[in-house]
C-alpha cells in the first residue's frame, strides 16, 4: 500500500491541533511540519504542547527538497500567506492536493494562482475552540473540516483526501455547495471574531444569551446582504445555524482576533469587515455595524 504523506504549513492553534491528530494517527514519519531554521530550533528547544501534552512533530525545513507531499494543509493566518507560499513550494508536486484553513474568501484563489487551481480543494475549518498560549494550545472541541469540489474535475482529488482522512479517523464532512460553506464560515468570523475582540470578551459573550450576541448577529446579517448581492445563496437562517455551532464551543475560549488583541498583534480585520466594506461600496449597500467594528479595531491596533 502506498502510504500517503501530509505536510502542515503553519503551526498556530489549528496547525498544532490537526498536526497532532494526523501525526498520532498516521505516524510522525508521514506527517511533516514545514518550518524555517529559526522556528525549528525554537520548537525543538522550547517544545510545543497540546493541552499540556508534548507534541512529537516531524519538523522539515522549508528549504529541503524532498518528495512532494500528497496532501498539504495550510494553517497560517492570512497575514502570513505570502511567506507560506514560499515555505511550501518544495512540498508541492503535480499530484499534490492543497487545503487552506485560512479565514476569509480569498486564500484558495491566491494558492491556486501560485500552484494551480486544479490542486485546490476548497475547505472550511469549523466548530473548534483551539487557543494558543505561548507554546501550548488548549482545545476542548476539535471541530471538523468541510471539504468539497468547485469543479467536477476535482472529484478524484477529493476522493484521495477522503481516503487519507478515513485512515486517520479525521473529522470531516463532504459538502455539496462548498462555496456556500466558505461564505457561512466567513459570516461567522465577521460576527464572532470582531465582536469578541472589540468588546474584549470571549466566546461566551457572543453565544446565545451573551452580552454581545445581538451585535454579532447584526454583523452577520450584513454579510448575508452582501452575499446575496453577489449571487451567493446565503440566507438569514444560516445566521442561526452559525450560532448553533458557536453555542457548542468552550465559553471561556477566544477566537483568533481576540488572541491577537491580547498579544498586540495586527489582526485579520481587513479580511473581515475590511472585505465587507469594500464589497458594500461596490454594491452601493450600507453596513454600519461592520463599519463600527472596523473603526474600533483600527483604534485598538493604533495603540500597539
Amino acid at each position: 500500500m502506498n502510504e500517503k504523506t501530509v505536510s502542515i504549513v503553519g503551526l498556530g492553534a489549528l496547525g498544532v491541533l490537526y498536526g497532532q491528530h494526523l501525526s498520532e494517527a498516521l505516524g510522525k514519519d508521514r506527517v511533516r511540519v514545514i518550518v524555517n531554521e529559526g522556528r525549528k530550533k525554537k520548537y525543538e528547544s522550547d517544545g510545543v504542547t497540546l493541552n499540556g501534552v508534548p507534541c512529537d512533530f516531524n519538523y522539515v525545513l522549508e528549504s529541503e527538497k524532498s518528495t512532494p507531499a500528497d496532501l498539504i494543509i495550510v494553517c497560517t493566518k492570512s497575514l502570513a500567506l505570502d511567506s507560506a507560499l514560499n515555505s511550501m513550494k518544495n512540498q508541492v508536486g503535480e499530484e499534490s492536493t492543497i487545503l487552506s484553513l485560512i479565514n476569509g474568501i480569498s486564500s484558495e484563489g491566491i494558492l491556486g494562482r501560485e500552484f494551480g487551481h486544479e490542486k485546490i480543494i476548497p475547505t472550511v475549518a469549523i466548530g473548534m475552540d483551539a487557543t494558543r498560549d505561548g507554546q501550548d494550545v488548549r482545545s476542548k472541541v476539535k471541530g471538523w473540516l468541510q471539504i468539497g469540489v468547485d469543479s467536477p474535475d476535482k472529484q478524484k482529488r477529493l476522493d484521495a483526501v477522503k481516503s487519507i482522512f478515513e485512515e486517520a479517523q479525521f473529522p470531516y464532512a463532504v459538502e455539496e455547495d462548498i462555496t456556500l460553506k466558505i461564505w457561512e464560515k466567513f459570516m461567522m468570523n465577521v460576527g464572532v471574531n470582531q465582536v469578541v475582540m472589540v468588546n474584549q470578551s470571549n466566546f461566551g459573550g457572543v453565544q446565545t444569551g451573551g452580552e454581545y450576541h445581538e451585535q454579532a448577529r447584526s454583523a452577520m446579517d450584513e454579510v448575508v446582504k452582501i452575499a446575496q448581492a453577489e449571487g451567493i445563496s446565503l440566507e438569514h437562517e444560516h445566521v442561526q445555524k452559525a450560532f448553533d455551532i458557536i453555542d457548542t464551543v468552550d465559553s471561556d475560549g477566544m477566537p483568533s482576533m481576540r488572541q491577537d488583541g491580547l498579544a498586540k498583534r495586527l489582526s485579520e480585520v481587513e479580511l473581515f469587515s475590511g472585505t465587507i466594506l469594500k464589497k458594500a461600496e461596490e454594491s452601493d449597500l450600507d453596513c454600519p455595524v461592520n463599519r463600527y467594528l472596523y473603526e474600533e479595531v483600527q483604534k485598538i491596533e493604533a495603540e500597539y
